[in-house]
This record gives C-alpha cells, structure tokens and sequence, in this order.
C-alpha cells in the first residue's frame, strides 16, 4: 500500500498536464489505486527478482565472474547496453578494469588513472555520474567506445565494500552503466535502482571476502599440519617432501603450472634452486645453480623498494613481483621467454622470502592463465607459506645437522678415551707422535663439530680439496666409530687411491657425503661380520669414490636410494648434498656386494694438502 496517498493525489493535482484534465472528486484516488494494483505491484516484483538474482550469486565463483552475473542484472532490468566495474587500488592509485557484460575484458584497458577520469570522481565523491553525451565530457578521455560500441550516455554509480578490520582499507569503485541514446535523461528512480543494485553487490563480494578468510584459514591449518606430521616422521623433516605435501592445498586456488622455492647464495653471486612441484613429470632440477645476473628479476626481487609501481607488464610491490605478460616484460630473459612458450607459462608470481631485513630465498608460483593480478587473500596465503616453509628449512637443517654430529662425536670420545690412557702412563713422553695424533684428530672433529652446528645457518667457503684425502680422513673416524659400537669381524680394506684427483666445494659437504654412506655401509655389514672397502680413481673426467661393503640390496631398493627416497636420514643428506655440487651416484649391486659410487665434476687446481698417513 502507497504511504499518504492523499498528499500524492495533491502533488499530482498541481501538475500541469493534470489541470486539464475534468476534475472530479473520486478520479485521482482511483488512477493512484490502479497504478498500485496494476503497475507499481508487478515493478516491484521485477526489482525483487532482479535483486535476489544478485544477492543470490553464488560468493564460491571467481570475483570476475561474479561483477559479470550483477553487471548482466543490471543491464537486463535498466535496458542499458553494457556496464563494467573498475576498482581502485590504493598500491598503483589506478581504476583497475575488474569485469564487465557482456564481458569484454581483454579489450578493455587495464587500468585508468584516479585523476581526472569519470570512475576517479565517483571515487571520491562517493556520488553517482551522469554523463548525457560522452562525445562532449572531458573527463571521458576513450572516445572511441562511442564508435566501437555504439554508446553516447553514461550512469557512474559508486560501488563500496566496508573494511573488515581496523588496518584495512575500505574497497570502493565504480558500476559504468552505459546507453545508446545521445542526451538521454535519467530518471531518479533509474539512479536509485542502480544504486540499490549496487549496494546488493557489495553485499556478495563481502560474503565471498568471508568465505576466503575462512578459507585462507583452513589453508594455513592444513600447511601447518603437514609440517607438524613432517616433525613426527622417524626419518625427520624433509623440504622436499613437505613442499609435495602443501603446495597442492592450493591448487583450488590458482590453477598452477608448478611452484618452486629458491635460495640465493651466501655471498648473492647465484640462485639456486631448492624445491619443485611437481617434482615427478616436472621441470625442475632441484640442486641446479643460475648466475644471479641470468634473470633480471633476481636483482629486482633484493630491491623491491626502488621499483614499487605498476609497469605494462609486471607489477611490483613491497611484498612480491607479478609478471603479467612473461613474453613482453623486461625482466625476463629470451631464454626464459622460450621457457615459458615450451611449458605454457602465461604468467608468473615472484615472492621474496626474508630473515631480518634481508632477502634470503623466494618462490615462484607459474600459471597455466594470464591472471591479470591475485587477489589480497591469495598473497596472504602464499606469503604464510612462504613463512612455514623457511621454518621448515631451518628444522631440515637442524635435522641434518643433528645426524651427522654422530660419527664425529663418537669418534672424538674414543680418541679422547684413548689420549687419556696414554697420558695417564708414567712415561708418556714415549706416546709423543700417538699423542700428537690424537690431539690432532681432536682438534679436527671438534672443529668440525663446529662447522656442523654453523651449518645451520652458514656452510663457510668452496675449497679445491682433494677428494682421497677426505675420503681417507673420514674412514678413518669411522674405523674408530666401529671400535666405539663394538662391532665384530668387520675387514677393511683401502686403495688404489689417485691422491691428486680434486674437486671444488664445500669442505663440509664431501665430509657429509663419505660419513653418511660410510656409515650406512657399516650398519649394512651382517651380524657375523663382512668387508668394507673404499678407494679412489678418475674415469671420464669425473673424480669417482668407491664405497663397497658386505650384503647385497634389491633393485626396488636400490632405485629408491639413487631417487633420494630412503627410509634413512643419511641417504636422505647424501643424495641433496651430491645433487647440489653437480655430482652424481651410481649403486652397485652383486655378489653378496654392495657397492656405492659418488661422481664429482673434476678440478683441475692445484691443491695444497695436509699429510694424513696414507695407507
């Protein structure tokens, strides 16, 4: 029912076209009466529908596609001819293009400046546009919709999301509803409809903002969880298994080609490259090393402060690099431009990761779509990700760290067990060079401990080392380590040995590599007892250590160990370690034998080394 239909019936008696008409006491009330039975009741009826048909969006669809079904209900119920939504982002200060219908957005501009332009004043105004004549505003700088589309009239209406917390912005944006007609006259109840229609959207997009904090939520409990499984595996925490684990909680989320985490060097000369997903049919080669000058977004991603902006082609913030179109932007070289062409990469997510203030590694997240930018709740997730995954970088560390302390701890109590007895004795001066030795070992081991525990967070500096002495260095620790566990009828066996056959890396890595397989060889040796037996030589320009002990390993076993897939930790540490310094790993199987052989890229400097008894 009409409110105060009597001063309506006034308000309508005083127009002039109504003066004319006979006047006569029971006429106006009865035309106030049809129109509300026979016109304003079915209107009404189109505007619920209309409305409903927005609010009823299902929030779960992509936000383009929900501005596209609210821009189609508004077209249909204003008779408009088309309408499209642009937004503002406070990052570039810019009206980003967000949809439109019917949906033409690789056509439209990307983005529009606040200054000047229709969208801009309504933004700030918060105040609907109307513009008559396009052909004739100023502030309408693309003319040439007009001749493109066929439009002359513009209805701007201002579309505005509330923030939810405090530190939060409010979104705000415009609905352009445009018109064939030139001059056209809008009605206020056109510019309340689309108005209304406008505030019921902001409804919807508010709801899916609810679902994907909820979602965001459950995203980050998931990656947690996996993490804290990881802590309770026997074998500890492993990056690479971690990072196959979570990364597919976000495949509901961005339609992914793969993602991979990258660490720069201590001294940031190179990448490399740390974890990939999928590792299996993937093309990623984890271990594998680039020049940091080989992408120019590698420099970039260390100085995001000097760069922030929107580019044709990227975008750039404090918090991440968005390559939108891989084969126009200059940070990408033609090599990767090929790349990305071979393996449908159509755009590209770089997200630095930080310890302090510095930036340490990142990820890449390469899409199969040419997203146009993702979403706050997408960065935020990816962002934690990035977070839980350096955390489990440092526990892998530590992990590692903590099994190799084991041969060098037992080794060093039975030398100091050992260099006890011998002081003990009245004429010790008689143990001298044994005496010497042992000090020497100690020194050795415990430095070594050392470098263990900063290894954590440091690995010191590549060294051209020889490989037989370390390999003999380290048999020899493990022969003490025998004596310690008390294990029986364990023959050893050493040479031949090239003793000028070098290699470049780090010192703690080829020590790693020898402890861990030695001491794998060792628990592999039976009960009653076997062989083990080590010894150097160069083959095909590869610098080859051989490892072989009692007791032989099927083929199912053996594939999985040259994979990395070891049930032990060591195998785990030796098989990252061998990939990371470009070597390689064959297993050798037969004859009651098993025998391990570890490849290294040949150094052909010259090497100055420390006598260590040779056998």
């Amino acid at each position: 029912m009409l409110i105060n239909t009597s001063n309506l019936v006034k308000a309508v008696q005083q127009e002039p076209w109504a003066k004319e008409v006979t006047d006569h006491k029971d006429l106006w009330p009865l035309v106030i009466e049809w129109v509300e039975q026979n016109v304003l009741s079915d209107f009404l009826v189109q505007v619920i529908r209309h409305v409903d048909e927005i609010v009823e969006i299902d929030p779960g669809i992509p936000e383009t596609q929900i501005l596209e079904r609210a821009t189609q209900c508004i077209v249909e119920f204003l008779g408009a001819h088309h309408a499209s939504v642009r937004i503002y982002d406070p990052n570039s200060e810019q009206m980003l293009s967000y949809g439109s219908y019917p949906s033409e957005e690789e056509k439209r501009e990307t983005y529009i400046s606040l200054n000047g332009s229709i969208a801009g004043e309504v933004v700030r105004s918060r105040r609907t546009c109307i513009v008559p004549d396009i052909l004739y505003e100023e502030r309408y700088r693309n003319k040439e919709v007009i001749d493109k589309k066929g439009v002359h009239s513009l209805m701007a209406v201002p579309f505005e999301i509330p923030r939810f917390f405090p530190h939060e912005r409010d979104t705000v944006g415009v609905i352009q509803i445009y018109y064939a007609e030139k001059e056209r006259i809008f009605s206020s109840l056109e510019i309340q409809m689309a108005n209304l229609m406008s505030k019921r959207l902001s409804f919807v997009i508010a709801r899916k903002k609810i679902l994907s904090l909820h979602k965001t939520n459950e995203k980050k409990e998931a990656i947690v969880g996996h993490i804290f499984r990881a802590l309770g595996n026997r074998g500890g925490i492993k990056m690479k298994e971690v990072f196959n684990r979570v990364i597919p909680e976000l495949a509901d989320m961005v339609n992914l080609q793969s993602t991979a985490l990258f660490s720069f060097t201590k001294d940031m000369n190179n990448v490399t490259l740390e974890a990939g997903y999928p590792e299996v049919r993937g093309y990623h080669n984890i271990g594998k090393t680039f020049p940091l000058n080989a992408e120019p977004v590698f420099n970039r991603l260390l100085n995001l402060k000097e760069h922030q902006g929107e580019y044709p082609y990227e975008i750039i913030t404090s918090s991440y690099i968005f390559i939108v179109d891989p084969q126009k932007t200059n940070l990408l070289s033609e090599y990767f431009k090929q790349f990305a062409i071979f393996h449908n990469i159509n755009s590209i997510l770089y997200i630095p990761l930080m310890i302090g203030d510095e930036v340490t590694h990142f990820m890449t997240f390469d899409a199969l779509d040419q997203r146009l930018r993702y979403r706050d709740d997408e960065i935020d997730i990816f962002l934690f990700l990035g977070r839980e995954l350096m955390k489990a970088r440092k526990m892998e560390r530590l992990d590692d760290t903590l099994h190799d302390f084991k041969n060098p701890a037992i080794a060093t109590a039975g030398f100091a067990r050992r260099l006890k007895k011998l002081l003990e004795q009245k004429d010790w001066a008689a143990s001298r060079e044994q005496i010497k030795k042992y000090v020497d070992i100690l020194f050795q081991e415990t430095t070594r401990l050392q470098e263990l525990a900063l290894s954590i967070y440091q690995i010191g500096k590549e060294e051209v080392i020889s490989i037989t002495d370390v390999l003999l260095r380290r048999f020899e620790i493990n022969t003490e380590a025998i004596k310690e566990q008390l294990k029986q009828n364990v023959t050893l066996d050493t040479g031949p040995f090239d003793y000028d056959l070098c290699v470049k890396c780090y010192p703690i890595h080829l020590e790693r590599i020898f402890d861990n397989l030695l001491n794998n060889a060792t628990k592999a040796i039976p009960l009653k007892g076997g062989f083990l037996a080590i010894k150097t030589y160069l083959r095909d320009g590869w610098a080859c250590a051989e490892i072989t002990n009692t007791g032989s390993i099927s083929d199912e076993d053996r594939m999985k160990l040259l994979e990395g897939e070891g049930s032990g930790r060591g195998i785990y540490i030796t098989y990252r370690i061998i990939r990371l310094i470009k070597g390689n790993i064959e297993i050798k199987s037969g004859k009651g034998l098993t025998t391990f052989v570890v490849r290294l890229p040949v150094c052909h400097d010259q090497v100055q080394r420390k006598s260590i008894g040779r056998r």
